[in-house]
């Protein structure tokens, strides 16, 4: 198995993304979302993760000032818990910095424990709740923030390490 890369995406790599959006959320995003969101460059940055040349996850990020929102990640679902997530998370988050971010901020359910532990593990910490800012269900938000972009590059680049040996590995088992 290859090497775990990231890749802007692209208009051609909208149909495996939005299989990946409608296996995995409620309520997914439309295509024709994800092709302003591509075209807009100025402001969305939009990654995927490729091996062998088919679309494992996605990941995408809106620039505002010196901030990165990060607005959808998702994992085809027979590619979990193999660090694709972490690999997703650490390649925006050093896109953002690149890009001029000095923090970042995202929404998670209250319910999606997993997510919350990855986005800690990056050094995101909940600092309040949206109230009902799910739609479909009705459910709460946290909304988290890693502060210090810059002082966590190092553990951003060493969880990237991390993913793909974590990759290498699962895909030896299974």
């Amino acid at each position: 198995m290859a090497d775990l890369k990231v890749y802007k995406m692209r208009s051609s790599d909208l149909d495996a993304v939005v299989e990946i959006e409608n296996e995995s959320f409620s309520l997914p995003w439309s295509r024709w979302m994800f092709e302003r969101e591509v075209e807009d460059s100025e402001r969305s940055h939009f990654l995927l993760i490729k091996d062998d040349n088919k679309t494992l996850g996605y990941i995408g990020f809106w620039m505002i000032f010196d901030e990165a929102h990060i607005v959808t990640i998702a994992v085809k679902g027979d590619c979990r818990r193999r660090g694709i997530g972490t690999g997703l998370m650490s390649a925006a988050l050093s896109l953002a910095k690149d890009l001029g971010a000095r923090r970042a901020t995202l929404e998670v359910r209250v319910t999606n424990t997993p997510a919350q532990n990855m986005y800690e593990m990056f050094g995101f910490e909940i600092v309040s709740i949206r109230k009902k800012f799910y739609t479909d269900t009705g459910e709460d938000a946290y909304v988290m923030w890693l502060n210090d972009l810059d002082e966590r590059f190092d553990e951003i680049k060493a969880l990237w390490k991390q993913a793909q040996e974590k990759n290498k590995n699962a895909a030896k088992y299974s």
